[in-house]
């Protein structure tokens, strides 16, 4: 049961991420072209990379505690 938590976790995280990657990547090309007062449109961006990398940190927490469930 954890296995199949920890998989799903992993994997459901994954298409997330790799699915907003676009999205973001437009967003930031665009407020690289329009620098002009957006401190505002860099907040999804900001937390976007602090959710990927909680979801990074978590696999791996979840990965080396099924090492020691074992």
């Amino acid at each position: 049961m954890v296995l199949f938590l920890t998989v799903s976790f992993i994997i459901i995280g994954f298409v997330v991420v790799v699915s907003m990657k676009g999205k973001m990547e437009r967003k930031l090309a665009f407020i690289q072209e329009n620098a002009d007062n957006h401190k505002n449109a860099t907040t999804p961006i900001i937390l976007w990379i602090v959710g990927t990398t909680f979801w990074g940190l978590v696999s791996m927490a979840l990965i080396i505690g099924m090492f020691f469930m074992n």
